[in-house]
């Protein structure tokens, strides 16, 4: 369920733009949406957070409703970000990313050290990440439709990919990632896409991060992921708590478990 009482519009970045939503007053929080899925991710996360927050969601650039990237014309996801927070006059945020979200909340982190009052990934990609052969095997099916430019393939290997085990077995959950998914462009299935990552990736510049960061992994999510939060806690002094029951999609398969831990967090920070 939406609420009805969100600010919606477009903020103009360096040859794009970007739709957000926001609502509350109070010390801002960003959540930035993982790979295929969009703002309608955070539902459960929003209300809870605009309680006492001023908090923003957004559709990166070539998801949801943000505009698609163009093939030859660079850009950055992290300043994509920081032009959409000068766009909303906002200096300093918690910032909250799950899976891609998370590499983009950390990007941002290294490039502009002191704008985050904090940092948390859900189930969070590090930049430079070197895959497991268990991870490249379970995504080669993907790699292989998408190779082929069928973007209908891409998105049913997409779907049946081991990530999300946890939300198939629960209907409820896996009729919102398929409409997510469903609704996607496909846009980076079948385009190489002109992003700029940061160099060198910040999984290697993790000891660099000064501010409090929360990792947050399923229990059921794969084995990468949990050994990326190992690294923030090892690397950048994070604190980590696992969600019992929880695969990948953390704040649609255990909305209640997750937002009293990052209620909890970010007052801690607060």
């Amino acid at each position: 369920m939406r609420s009805l009482g969100r600010e919606t519009g477009y903020a103009e970045v360096e040859g794009g733009r970007l739709y957000y939503e926001a609502a509350g007053s109070g010390d801002p929080v960003v959540l930035l949406h993982a790979f295929t899925l969009d703002t309608r991710m955070w539902d459960a996360q929003f209300d809870a957070l605009a309680a006492n927050y001023r908090v923003i969601a957004y559709d990166a650039r070539g998801f949801g409703r943000s505009s698609l990237p163009q093939e030859g014309q660079p850009y950055s996801h992290f300043e994509d970000l920081h032009g959409l927070l000068d766009h909303l006059q906002i200096s300093r945020p918690h910032l909250v990313g799950a899976s891609m979200g998370g590499r983009f909340a950390l990007d941002y982190a290294i490039v502009h050290p002191d704008r985050p009052r904090s940092i948390t990934l859900i189930d969070g990609v590090l930049g430079g990440w070197p895959w497991s052969k268990e991870w490249l095997a379970s995504y080669a099916p993907v790699i292989a439709a998408a190779q082929r430019k069928d973007v209908a393939a891409a998105k049913a290997a997409w779907l049946a990919h081991p990530l999300f085990a946890a939300a198939r077995g629960n209907e409820a959950v896996y009729g919102r990632l398929r409409r997510m998914v469903s609704d996607y462009s496909g846009w980076h299935f079948i385009h190489r896409d002109p992003a700029r990552p940061l160099d060198p990736p910040a999984g290697d510049r993790l000891a660099q991060l000064r501010r409090p960061i929360l990792a947050i992994v399923g229990e059921y999510d794969m084995a990468d992921f949990h050994q990326m939060a190992d690294r923030l806690v090892q690397d950048a002094g994070a604190q980590k708590y696992i969600v019992p029951g929880a695969g990948h999609l953390t704040s649609v398969e255990t909305p209640t478990l997750l937002n009293e831990q990052l209620l909890a967090f970010l007052q801690r920070v607060g």
